[in-house]
């Protein structure tokens, strides 16, 4: 089980719809499934961390994909994404809240569809969608400038 609190995960996009993802977990570099103590030994991401990777990689893709459809350039988004993790009335730990930040660069920032296409990409995003049913997932995209361009 996860512990009470909250973690971080970091996303770069490299090219294409292809993004390396930074676990806030020591000595991690591969993708090997494991809960921390009790039951596993923390030697991979869980899947708290799958699910919030999930929902950062689908806002990103689907944002990448409405700007810029087959041919998205390389480096322009930059995802942070932190879940919150608690109990639940009944004393179950469960996922509270995900929020997601995109960072996007000057050059998706100045495309034609950019502004349209903040107003649209979060309907898009399957996972992120789906996991609304359950709980909060807060969305922001920001410039280069940390200036806000779109929040949820």
């Amino acid at each position: 089980m996860s512990k009470e609190g909250q973690f971080t995960i970091e996303m770069e996009q490299l090219e294409g719809y292809r993004f390396n993802v930074a676990f806030d977990l020591d000595g991690v570099d591969n993708l090997i499934v494991d809960e921390p103590a009790p039951l596993g030994a923390g030697s991979g991401p869980n899947p708290s961390r799958l699910l919030t990777v999930a929902a950062a990689n689908c806002l990103s893709a689907s944002l990448l994909f409405c700007i810029s459809k087959n041919d998205p350039p390389a480096g322009s988004v930059k995802t942070s994404a932190v879940c919150s993790i608690g109990r639940n009335d009944k004393g179950r730990m469960r996922i509270l809240r995900i929020d997601v930040k995109l960072s996007i660069n000057g050059e998706l920032e100045k495309t034609v569809r950019s502004k349209r296409c903040l107003e649209l990409f979060e309907d898009f995003c399957v996972v992120t969608a789906s996991l609304r049913e359950g709980f909060d997932v807060g969305v922001e995209v920001i410039n280069d400038a940390g200036e806000t361009l779109h929040q949820a």
